[in-house]
């Protein structure tokens, strides 16, 4: 099975246009938030890259960047409940205004997990975006501070989601079949 057009099939949820204009409208909230300081934008590595990459053009205060790498899905569509850090932050983040960047907020086990480690390390302050948020999904208790859209629990492929490490350059957002067969 090619899996080079295989997306074209899948139901678009979000067009480019609409997560181009949702990020510009979080970008200004940034902004509004922030003005006169400077933040440091970590995206969760992969899926966030996209929407880090975007959303950092969006908004005018200064930022840096910087990324972690966690594992809680390997390569299937359900998370196996356990957190880990792969990569970590390169960059010293005490004192600093920090924005985790994420695809996703699902379960909320990563993004807890991430708090927590953060905050260990004394940011002056510690906020969340994600470009999706499946609140029926939710086993820990955390909100995003920015939230690009709510969607209910679909498995979503492209702008950086994948299924199994295909589909992340994508340029939608589009739901998955459930009855999707195993790539090969």
């Amino acid at each position: 099975m090619s899996s080079t057009l295989i997306h074209k099939d899948f139901p678009v949820l979000f067009s480019e246009e609409q997560i181009h204009q949702r990020i510009a409208e979080i970008g200004k909230q940034i902004d509004a938030d922030y003005a006169g300081k400077s933040v440091v934008l970590i995206g969760v590595l992969k899926g966030a890259a996209i929407f880090l990459s975007d959303l950092a053009r969006a908004i005018t205060v200064q930022c840096t960047f910087d990324f972690v790498a966690v594992s809680s899905y390997g390569k299937g569509q359900r998370t196996s409940g356990a957190v880990k850090l792969i990569k970590d932050l390169d960059q010293p983040i005490e004192g600093k205004h920090i924005i985790v960047v994420e695809d996703i907020l699902d379960t909320g086990l990563t993004l807890n997990f991430l708090r927590s480690l953060f905050g260990q390390h004394r940011p002056a302050s510690l906020r969340i975006a994600a470009l999706l948020d499946k609140p029926s999904r939710r086993l820990e208790q955390i909100e995003a501070d920015y939230v690009g859209f709510k969607i209910p629990n679909h498995f979503v492929i492209g702008y950086g989601m994948d299924y199994a490490e295909r589909f992340r350059n994508v340029p939608d957002i589009r739901l998955m079949p459930p009855d999707y067969p195993e790539l090969h």
